[in-house]
């Protein structure tokens, strides 16, 4: 078995190697819980979550920690602004964020530790810095990492140490790319924190941003581990911090292969509110598409090409859907009623094929356009031998067992319960529509097929009777 992933790090692809064999550690970012995580978000999460199912269906034990950040910036301007403690505030968006989740079926980290929660391993991470000489006080009582005292630093995003701005320090979690700068990894108490601080060794205060998934992702995964994901948004400063504090304060590799998935467009746009494109998942739910049909069009593009998510892109993803429900349903009809006999060798040996194929596409980093042809090319095989009547029982039975296995990885062959209810507006036209048929009223019938159109569902006629189709 070689799996093979583009490490960020070496600006290349390599096999995983894990660090204690059939076990991988792996840290995703997770959510700043100030506000609702939006479509860019779950582009993200969905590119961590294909990449778990897969490691998890090549055999291998995945221990999964992903953060929530709910201190920072944002977090606290949020809860002042509500007139709320912070913990009160991020509460509902802590909350909401496992809601989506589920709602996009995404296999639950492990282990989701909270910022405010590990602050003492924060502090004594920031100690040993401190000891070391690379950490220091300034005369804003704020702690900065030191860049001039860690050569190493740069390795992710290749700086160039010459055009650094050597002495400068910026107190703000997030920056400019160009901002090479000493960065905060205590921030001390001002008005603006209002109640929000902790003890430390330099006065009362808070952590920094980058220090805290430092010190997480260490308590529960070790001072080295195996992956490291996120967005290409995040690779600075946020991740080239990271490795610099936990190299400096550990003496060893921070991560050894590191992920990132490219931007989300929408529809050709960077996703604004400005520009009216913003989108949370909450808000393309209440526009008619389901969990599942989301989730398919987040995961269908190769995680290192901009994803362009648009309403057309979702229509198209919710009729690749109803193919697949089409044929599961035609399996599970032959499975249960058909005739009994054999897998046939050749029948085997293309089931096998195409499942072993659908893995290897993925374990090609993450080659999931690659792995969805195989799907669609294995669906129109098996059409084509059921049209023939060559699927015994135990042939479409067989047939079941791969598809299940491509949809540990994929998980979009379940329809959401909200696809299986039809309203009981566009039952009743239908029911009207297959009674003018049987009365050989078609022009009746034409008008209600019309209808049914008009509120965005389609009728398709069948030989155990009319199935009703969200368009």
């Amino acid at each position: 078995m070689s799996i093979q992933f583009y490490n960020s790090l070496s600006h290349r692809v390599e096999e995983l190697a894990p660090i204690n064999p059939g076990k991988i550690g792996m840290y995703t970012c997770g959510p700043t819980v100030y506000n609702f995580a939006h479509i860019g978000n779950f582009r993200c999460y969905a590119f961590e979550d294909i990449l778990k199912r897969t490691l998890m269906a090549s055999g291998l034990k995945v221990r999964h920690v992903m953060n929530l950040t709910d201190v920072d910036d944002k977090t606290i301007r949020g809860s002042q602004a509500e007139k709320l403690p912070l913990q009160e505030f991020t509460r509902k968006y802590k909350d909401a964020f496992f809601a989506d989740i589920k709602t996009l079926r995404m296999v639950p980290a492990n282990v989701y530790p909270a910022a405010t929660e590990t602050i003492p391993e924060m502090i004594q991470l920031i100690q040993t810095l401190f000891d070391k000489g690379i950490a220091y006080q300034a005369e804003d009582k704020s702690v900065y990492f030191s860049i001039e005292k860690w050569p190493a630093y740069g390795q992710l995003v290749k700086i160039d140490r010459d055009a650094m701005r050597v002495g400068v320090r910026i107190k703000m979690d997030e920056y400019a790319k160009d901002a090479m700068a000493d960065f905060a990894l205590w921030k001390a108490w001002d008005e603006a924190d209002g109640d929000v601080w902790w003890d430390s060794p330099w006065g009362k205060g808070r952590p920094g941003w980058h220090i805290e998934c430092s010190a997480m992702s260490s308590k529960y995964l070790g001072k080295t581990f195996d992956l490291h994901c996120g967005g290409v948004d995040n690779m600075f400063p946020h991740h080239e911090d990271e490795i610099a504090q936990s190299e400096a304060a550990n003496g060893c590799k921070f991560v050894n292969l590191w992920m990132h998935c490219a931007h989300l467009m929408v529809e050709g746009q960077k996703m604004s509110k400005s520009l009216g494109n913003f989108y949370t998942l909450k808000d393309i739910l209440a526009k008619g598409y389901s969990g599942r049909e989301i989730r398919y069009v987040l995961i269908g593009t190769y995680y290192r090409q901009s994803l362009n998510f648009s309403f057309q892109a979702l229509d198209e993803a919710r009729g690749n859907l109803q193919r697949l429900d089409a044929f599961t349903s035609r399996l599970a009809d032959v499975a249960k009623n058909g005739a009994s006999g054999a897998v046939t060798a050749e029948q085997q040996a293309a089931f096998d094929a195409a499942r072993d194929a659908f893995l290897a596409a993925l374990q090609n980093d993450l080659n999931v356009s690659a792995g969805l042809g195989v799907l669609f090319d294995f669906l129109r095989d098996c059409n084509r031998e059921l049209d023939g009547g060559k699927f015994t029982a135990e042939a479409a039975r067989a047939a079941q067992a791969v598809l299940a296995k491509m949809d540990e990885i994929l998980a979009v062959l379940e329809p959401d319960p909200s696809e299986l209810q039809i309203p009981a507006e566009v039952q009743a036209l239908a029911d009207e529509r297959q009674a003018a048929r049987a009365a050989k009223d078609w022009a009746k019938a034409d008008a209600m097929r019309k209808a049914l159109d008009e509120l965005g569902w389609v009728v398709k006629d069948t030989p155990k009777g009319p199935q009703l189709l969200k368009k």
